[in-house]
């Protein structure tokens, strides 16, 4: 009986609303029972509940009125457990029966004149613009220590989009160090292995301006009805979400909304969940569902195989020195790198010339802030403190944390071997230090070499880096 009632109900519903508003908000719907003029449904959620509730409260009792008569009453059922396969999803029945307002003087809701730019054509979803750059791909995407993780992750997600614990997925590093990439590499191989997949990437702040448009233009449902018929979601760097109250709130529901019906969520940030500033604690809870991955730099052997890839793709060859030089000077992010190598290639093309040492210097000097000509204690200080991610005045200041004992240690050893400073001088430079404290590091270096594999694998990338630079 229930069944048969809310069918004629959503044939009628079917013929007043648009295609796509109809299979977005009223196909989820299931009937669950008719008893003493109340005919109870099932919902998605509670944000499928009131997003009815504000919506579609007219349509729904023309329904009800027409199938059930004018004492024709609307019971909703919330699912708030989805479930699994061995358990049913749980519901919790809303205690109050709805009754519905009065129609106004004619017995029809005024509809809006406005052209909505949210509204979804009238095409398959997998047909619409998913904002990826087809360039972004995991075949481009070069694996390392740094990024392994990430890459394994988003690769499992790519192939079982929504069915794996990895959602939602949140990758998150600096500045240039491929996220973008990523996120985007993972929409691209969703797209070529679900086709009927409608993937979506937007970047954070865009997603904000579409939600204040939307508002302006008062067309808040079209613009939830596009992002609820998404069913892989990529939301780049969400720290910028940042204080956007109203604008955390709508993604909120949409987030609760698709992971509850089992589509991927995939998002960026440049910093952990729990170092989120300004964004709800509700919302940052959410982002730690799933699995939380990271960038770091890239090491020298991944940043020699991007620059290696780099130039294959551009068909050309550059002397093997050349690219160590090359990997060894640029190690703060991916995005200078590929910087490098463009202006580098460009500066060969526009003079006819080779692309040699000599011009890679020059190139360098030009574009990466803080290239020294020599390897001076200033520059091996400023070496050692990035890779052991402390400052430089730490080298010189009177601490004994072990880290930056060892990173003090080196720096002095690199000192003596890269300089022609004496010990006395090496020790003024960190922080006034005596030679027999320079001839102690000089010691322990040594020592640390013959018994610990991890320390000397530190200690031949630095050298590497300061051989590379005294060429």
């Amino acid at each position: 009986m229930h069944e048969q009632i809310w069918a004629k109900c959503l044939t009628y519903i079917a013929e007043k609303i648009p295609a796509q508003s109809f299979k977005t908000w009223f196909q989820p719907i299931k009937p669950v029972f008719f008893n003493d003029s109340v005919l109870t449904i099932q919902v998605p959620s509670q944000f499928f509940y009131e997003w009815l509730e504000d919506n579609y409260v007219t349509i729904l009792k023309e329904a009800i009125t027409n199938e059930i008569g004018p004492s024709g009453k609307l019971e909703y059922s919330v699912v708030v457990d989805q479930g699994d396969s061995q358990h049913k999803p749980t519901t919790v029945n809303l205690a109050q029966k709805k009754e519905f307002p009065s129609f106004g003087q004619n017995g029809t809701a005024t509809k809006p004149s406005y052209t909505s730019p949210f509204a979804l054509p009238e095409v398959a979803n997998h047909q619409q613009n998913s904002n990826l750059n087809p360039n972004y791909t995991f075949d481009s995407y070069i694996e390392g220590d740094c990024n392994r993780l990430a890459r394994s992750a988003g690769y499992a997600v790519a192939s079982k989009p929504g069915s794996t614990s990895f959602n939602p997925l949140m990758i998150y590093g600096s500045v240039g160090l491929g996220k973008t990439h990523l996120v985007q590499s993972i929409g691209n191989r969703i797209k070529k292995e679900n086709p009927e997949n409608f993937v979506l990437y937007v970047a954070s702040e865009k997603f904000a301006s579409q939600f204040i448009e939307a508002l302006k233009s008062n067309s808040l449902q079209d613009f939830t009805n596009f992002y609820l018929n998404v069913d892989t979601l990529i939301i780049d760097d969400v720290q910028f979400f940042k204080d956007k109250v109203k604008t955390q709130e709508i993604f909120f529901h949409i987030f609760n909304h698709l992971h509850q019906n089992n589509k991927q969520i995939i998002m960026s940030s440049d910093r952990p969940p729990t170092e989120l500033e300004g964004l709800q604690e509700r919302l940052v809870s959410r982002f730690k569902w799933g699995l939380t991955a990271d960038l770091q730099r890239p090491d020298f052997e991944t940043r020699l195989a991007i620059i290696q890839k780099k130039l294959q793709d551009d068909g050309l060859k550059i002397d093997d020195k050349v690219l160590e030089y090359l990997a060894y000077s640029i190690d703060s992010n991916i995005r200078e790198l590929e910087g490098v190598l463009i202006s580098l290639v460009a500066h060969a093309s526009l003079n006819k010339s080779e692309i040699d040492m000599e011009l890679a210097k020059q190139t360098l000097k030009s574009i990466v802030k803080n290239i020294e000509s020599e390897v001076g204690i200033d520059y091996i200080q400023k070496t050692v403190s990035e890779y052991f991610n402390v400052s430089s005045d730490d080298l010189k200041a009177k601490t004994r944390k072990k880290e930056i004992v060892i990173a003090r240690q080196l720096a002095m050893y690199f000192s003596k071997d890269y300089t022609n400073h004496s010990l006395k001088s090496i020790g003024n430079h960190f922080g006034g230090r005596d030679h027999s404290t320079v001839i102690h590091a000089l010691q322990s270096v040594n020592d640390m070499l013959d018994t610990d594999a991890r320390f000397r694998s530190s200690f031949s990338e630095l050298k590497k880096k300061f051989k590379m630079k005294s060429i």
